[in-house]
This record gives C-alpha cells, structure tokens and sequence, in this order.
C-alpha cells in the first residue's frame, strides 16, 4: 500500500499542477484535483485534508520537476566553454519552459510565488536550491575573470534576470531573444571595475 499511496500523492500534486496552470489559485479546490485526476470525489480531501497541504503537496512536486529540468539542461551542456555555449544552454532552458508542460509548470510557479509572498512555508520551499545548472553557471563565470567574491552575486543575478525575462515571455508571448540573454551574460562577465556601470556606458579612461 506503501507504493500505491506514494504515487496516488503524486498524481494528485500532478493535477493540482495541471488545475493551478490553467484556472489560477481560484480555481485550485479539492473538487477540482479530483475531477483532474479523473478520482472519486473526496480522493483528494482524503490525502490533503487542508488547502495549505494540497499546495504543499504540489510547491514541492513542482520544485522536484524544476529541478529535474535543470539537471536534464546542465547534462545537455556538460562543458561550459564559450559565452556562447552559456547562451545555447539558456535558451534550451528559457525554450523548455515557455512551451508545453514547461509551460504549465511556469504558469503554476509564478502564481505560487505569488502566493508565498503570504506564507512563510511555500516561500521557504521555492527559495532557489543548489543544482547542476546553477553550478555550471557559478563555475563558468569563476572560470573567465569573475572575482571569487563576485561569483555568487553575478549567478543570483543573471538566473533571476532570465527567470524575468521568462515571466516577460509569458505573458507577452514569444520566445525570450537569443540577444537579450547575450546581453545578460555580458553583463555578468563584465570586469569588477566597470560592473557599476550601466551597460554601453564606456569605460573611464
């Protein structure tokens, strides 16, 4: 029973996730998961009793998904060579989740983050992990000039930079510009002595 309750969880986060993506928080009820996970009514109700349960349930199904993601992108660009080779990883990733269930997921994310701005618990559960591509992006920007010191300021930014640029994209429709991620690893790569210094401004001589 162990195993059957297990993925009876999991397919219930799953619906929750489809239910969040396409009616918003609103439309986010028991009754609604069940009807999603094709269950009898009270299934849901039956393994989280309380609204902030299902939305435990299903932040934490989310970031293990995001997470396998982001895993699955960093072993598509093992080697992080060139600027260029940065951005090709970028845009699979900023690609991957505008379209399809990246897409629903991304929908259901903001809407949670959204949410946390309320509650201590899901805020704490979406706060950025360690992952493979987070690491990539760390270990890139140390290994072309990027001050120790600076390394994990610089990562913080540019992912949250992209994660707007996503969010941009997503209401606006479209894919996020190949040039408008260059620009952003430009701006990471920029030497410490010019890094307060808005984009196009040159350097004092």
């Amino acid at each position: 029973m162990g195993n059957t309750a297990s993925d009876r969880r999991t397919l219930l986060a799953d619906a929750a996730l489809d239910v969040l993506a396409d009616e918003g928080m609103r439309g986010l009820t028991h009754r609604a998961v069940d009807r999603r996970a094709a269950m009898p009514p009270g299934t849901t109700s039956a393994y989280y009793r309380t609204r902030a349960a299902l939305l435990t349930a299903l932040v934490t199904r989310l970031v293990h998904l995001d997470q396998a993601e982001l895993q699955a992108t960093a072993e598509q660009f093992p080697l992080l060579r060139t600027a260029g080779e940065l951005v090709d990883g970028m845009v699979v990733l900023t690609r991957r989740r505008l379209t399809g269930e990246g897409r629903r997921r991304s929908l259901a994310r903001y809407a949670c983050t959204v949410e946390s701005v309320r509650d201590p618990e899901l805020r704490e559960i979406l706060v950025p992990r360690e992952n493979a591509g987070r690491e990539a992006v760390r270990l890139f920007l140390a290994g072309h000039g990027v001050r120790v010191t600076d390394v994990e300021n610089r990562t913080h930014t540019l992912l949250t930079c992209i994660d707007g640029l996503v969010f941009d994209r997503l209401v606006a429709g479209g894919d996020v510009p190949r040039e408008a991620l260059e620009g952003l690893v430009v701006a990471a790569l920029r030497p410490a002595d010019r890094a307060d210094q808005p984009v196009g401004t040159p350097a004092s001589r």
